[in-house]
Formats: structure tokens, sequence, C-alpha cells
């Protein structure tokens, strides 16, 4: 065989053996050095008795939340906003119902011609499944929703609890912008998000902006919603570039991007009926 070969031919030619030169030796020995020294910062899996929705929450409250997102037709657009204002206040301010309207707002840049509403049910999912079964022997409501479902184009929700390091949501006068951004998390990253935030929503609370902070329960998962407030475009600018000025804010960025897998932002105006103003 040729010099160099790692080969060997036996004096009958009939076996071969095979020779290991050193750097295929050097090569082997580091790959298994390297093998152990990633293994060192190998991710364990600690065992947990509690869900990760436990430890994120505040677990002295059970509230609940709903977001809906409702695009309407362009030219329903009026009509739906009077119907809501028409509807949506007297379930609100009725007791005979444990919900409460958080804010109902239509989407002003994002998705176009689109209408958000926030509910909150005090006393969990129990308190969801009264209102729904109430609400359907509510024929004022099943009125609403048969003329409301003539001028939508699609509907969608999801049930959120809120961070325990988050403001609980509670009206306010206007008049204020709201932006309602929203970060698709790579699975498994709410535990590293929960810690990030916890810390980082020090930084955002100079200019009362911090308004709620959510997860989702059900609907697409992992999925975060911030929900701010700003007197206008010029406040949501300054805002957040003073932020930029505070030591660590900088770190928090950095270590939160990666767990991202999408976010998008709206910019959103209260409807006339709206407790957040």
């Amino acid at each position: 065989l040729g010099h160099g070969n790692p080969f060997l031919e036996s004096p009958k030619g009939t076996v071969l053996v095979l020779k290991l030169l050193p750097d295929a030796i050097s090569s082997n020995h580091r790959s298994r050095e390297d093998s152990w020294f990633k293994s060192l910062f190998v991710r364990k899996v600690d065992p947990r008795k509690d869900a990760h929705s436990h430890l994120l929450t505040k677990n002295e409250e059970s509230n609940l939340y709903k977001i809906q997102f409702h695009n309407v037709k362009p030219e329903c657009l009026d009509a739906y906003n009077q119907l809501c204002e028409e509807t949506l206040p007297s379930i609100h301010n009725d007791k005979y119902y444990p919900c409460e309207l958080v804010g109902t707002w239509n989407t002003w840049y994002g998705e176009q011609d689109q209408a958000v509403h926030m509910w909150r049910y005090r006393g969990g999912y129990p308190a969801l499944t009264e209102v729904m079964s109430k609400l359907r022997q509510n024929k004022e409501f099943m009125k609403y929703r048969e003329e409301r479902g003539k001028m939508l184009l699609s509907r969608r929700n999801q049930l959120l609890l809120e961070f325990s390091f988050w403001n609980e949501p509670i009206p306010r006068k206007g008049p204020n912008i709201y932006e309602l951004r929203s970060y698709q998390l790579r699975p498994g990253t709410m535990i590293e998000w929960g810690n990030y935030w916890a810390r980082a929503i020090g930084y955002r609370q100079h200019n009362s902006e911090a308004v709620g902070g959510f997860f989702s329960q059900i609907g697409n998962l992992y999925m975060v919603h911030h929900l701010w407030a700003y007197k206008d475009l010029e406040a949501r600018e300054a805002t957040r570039n003073a932020a930029w000025q505070h030591e660590g804010w900088d770190e928090v960025v950095y270590y939160t991007v990666p767990l991202i897998q999408h976010m998008d932002s709206r910019i959103m105006i209260p409807m006339k009926a709206s407790p957040l103003q």
C-alpha cells in the first residue's frame, strides 16, 4: 500500500489491520474531551410539582382574562363599534355576571378594521363558565351576537393569565393610545422570559406606561402580551428611548430577544365604552 495509508498488509496479504495515525488519535481524544466538557453545561431538568403558570401568576388571586380579536368588514366598522358600545357596558356593569370589561379598542396601526376586547373573570375558569352559561340565556346578548356575526370577516380569542410582577389593569382617564405588543416565544422559554421581565418591568414604570402583562393558557400557546399606554406616538418614542438610559435594560433585551420566534405590535384607540381611555 502507498505511504501514509492507514491500512497495513499482512505478510500473506490476507488480513488488513487499521493503523491509527497520530493525528487521528489526537482528534479522537479531543472529541472525547469536548463532549465531556460540553456535558458540564447541559441544562438539567429539575423535577417540578407545579405547572409553569403557577410559578408565573399571582397565586393569591385567580383572575382569568380573555382577549378577542375581531376582523370587521370595512364598511361595517362604524355600525360594529356602535353595537359594541350599546351592549358590552351592560354586561360589564351587571353584577349578575362575574366579569369585567378591561378594555375595548380599534386597531389604528397594525391589522386594519380590527377590534380588540379584553375581559377579566374574577374566579378563574368557574367564573368564565358561569358567564357563558348566563349569556346564552340573555336574549339581548344573543341578538347582539347574531348582528355582530353579519359584520365580521373572522374572529379568534385566547385565554390568558397575568404575570405576577405586572400591574393589574385598572381604568384610566384619557386620552391615551395603547400598544399591544405580542410575542410568540420558543416552547420551554416562558420561565426565562418571566425571570428577565420581573426585573425589566422596573425600568418601564417611570411614566406609568405599563398597563398589564399576560401569557396564554388556551389558544396560541407560549404567547405573551404586554399592554402599554402613552399620550401619543411622540410620548411612546420618548418613553421607549428613555429605557435605554437605565443600566440593565440593554442586558434584558439582549437575553430575551433569542427567546422570541415572532413578535407583533398594534397601536390601538379606545372605543367610547372602554374603561381604559
